[in-house]
């Protein structure tokens, strides 16, 4: 059973940085792509950025230029860096990795205070 366990969440200033990391374990299957979504109290849950297997990666307009996503195979990790952060960023954070079916992380909060 596929399991995804999150870190780097947590409060900073407008301006900050921070850096999300989601550790990949027991995957049996190919991981097509994988990547993060957030989710702001009181609104849907949305795609911020992916990484498929082949390097290519895609983000959300609102945060092209600011955000980064990697990944490093040999750990199993996909990363997020998040710089010039906005309140607007403020958000739990939810790691994904899709096989034949998506697996979610459990969440990390973000808060960027202005």
């Amino acid at each position: 059973q596929v399991q995804l366990v999150e870190s780097g969440g947590g409060l900073v200033e407008a301006g900050g940085s921070l850096r999300l990391s989601c550790a990949v374990s027991g995957s049996s299957f190919s991981i097509n792509n994988m990547g993060w979504y957030r989710q702001a109290p009181g609104k849907q849950r949305d795609l911020v950025a992916t990484i498929y297997n082949s390097g290519h990666t895609n983000y959300a307009d609102s945060v092209k230029g600011r955000f980064t996503i990697s990944r490093d195979n040999a750990k199993n990790t996909v990363y997020l860096q998040m710089n010039s952060l906005k309140p607007e960023d403020t958000a739990v954070y939810y790691c994904y990795v899709m096989t034949y079916r998506i697996t979610w992380g459990q969440g990390t909060q973000v808060t960027v205070s202005s």
